[in-house]
């Protein structure tokens, strides 16, 4: 049976990659398995090689098959790591980076967007004459919304595919839309992240649309920009916890704030300026429900400190790879600051070393001072006070 491969993967273009894709023909029987082969492209067309030496590689890391065959000619999609020529991982590859570090780390991606009419055309519902202000859009239904066609067939798509995609919803601003997806494996996670985009990107294109990434496509008036909110817990945030432990993260996470900034998408200045449910770029902050902070504490998990956190800085168009792993560096930092602290809180059980080495305890030592000739000269209370007599310095004494 013929099916179509469609193998998808990530140029060298920056700061952001974009996605590239090609079709290969290939015939499969439906009982045996199929290992994806290996396929090379021109990466001197897609910023990853020279022309005098242009072979790149891609090596396929997941695939994506509708549960449902309803295609003449059935699709797979593959996604794949870039390879150089020697077949090493490329320095534009940011996967490989990730890989085998965050099989604990569960992660919920909140991708928000924009859709545009057409390449570089306006914002949907843009063109109205009439346009009214935020408050109207958010998880709203009726004339003012545009864009909903191509959320629900995106929807529908991904689940598909097998695609966790727990949700989506109208945005804040006008022809915004979000979707939410979750996995218990963060290179899952933006393996995932980048397949929805891709599949995103392929049916505002059918519909003579295009997705808008950029954080603040609308820099004028009183709009919200996008971003990608990113929920992650690791074991211990989720089994153990502690507000000892999550201040640690907050401190962590505080620690590196440029490095985090960093890896959290272009443009991102445009839209963290402290107003419309963001905290300022150059302030960190964390609060519990609160949407203008850094760091967002949900209500459940600060009831007995244990659950997820909300990075709510990462950009609609950053890289999943780069987010996540700065959020697990910052993780293990937070190991180390919280043993720190635990070190610091150790109570030494004084009467124990005092036996061990014969020194005098605390209630020896006060015996022993009452004994002394000049104790009667302390006037003693409930032992939360002394009172002495007063004393007065001659500083003119030698």
């Amino acid at each position: 049976m013929h099916f179509k491969l469609e193998y998808v993967w990530l140029d060298g273009y920056t700061p952001e990659p974009n996605l590239r894709s090609k079709i290969k023909i290939v015939n499969i029987n439906q009982d045996e398995q199929y290992n994806f082969p290996e396929w090379s492209f021109d990466g001197s067309s897609t910023m990853q090689a020279k022309g005098s030496s242009s072979d790149c590689y891609l090596r396929p890391v997941r695939f994506y098959q509708h549960s449902i065959i309803k295609e003449t000619i059935p699709t797979i999609y593959v996604l794949c790591d870039v390879l150089d020529k020697d077949g090493n991982p490329h320095p534009s590859n940011d996967r490989v980076k990730l890989q085998n570090t965050g099989k604990e780390l569960w992660v919920g991606f909140e991708q928000e967007y924009f859709i545009r009419s057409g390449r570089k055309g306006n914002i949907l519902g843009m063109t109205k004459g009439d346009i009214e202000g935020q408050g109207i859009y958010y998880c709203g239904v009726g004339g003012q919304i545009h864009g909903r066609s191509v959320s629900e067939e995106h929807l529908e798509y991904c689940l598909s595919l097998g695609i966790n995609v727990e949700g989506t919803n109208a945005e804040v601003a006008i022809g915004q839309w979000e979707y939410q997806i979750f996995e218990k494996d963060a290179v899952k996670a933006a393996d995932d992240l980048w397949m929805t985009r891709y599949i995103l990107h392929k049916i505002a294109e059918k519909n003579g649309m295009d997705i808008e990434f950029h954080p603040k496509p609308l820099v004028f008036g009183n709009w919200n920009g996008s971003g990608l909110h990113t929920n992650f817990s690791n074991k211990r945030m989720r089994e153990i916890g502690g507000e000892r432990y999550f201040n640690s993260i907050f401190n962590a996470f505080q620690s590196s704030v440029k490095k985090h900034i960093d890896n959290y998408g272009s443009d991102n200045h445009l839209r963290l300026t402290g107003e419309y449910e963001t905290q300022s770029i150059d302030k960190f902050s964390w609060g519990v429900s609160d949407r203008g902070a850094s760091i967002r504490i949900p209500k459940t998990t600060a009831e007995e400190w244990k659950g997820y956190l909300e990075d709510r800085r990462p950009s609609s168009n950053a890289n999943p790879y780069k987010v996540l792993q700065v959020i697990l560096e910052s993780l293990k930092s937070a190991e180390v600051i919280d043993q720190a602290k635990s070190n610091m809180e150790i109570n030494i059980d004084v009467y124990a070393v005092s036996e061990k080495y014969g020194t005098l305890n605390p209630d020896d030592l006060l015996n022993e001072y009452k004994e002394d000739v000049e104790f009667d000269k302390i006037k003693w209370t409930d032992g939360s006070n002394v009172e002495t007599e007063e004393i007065k310095f001659d500083i003119n004494a030698k």
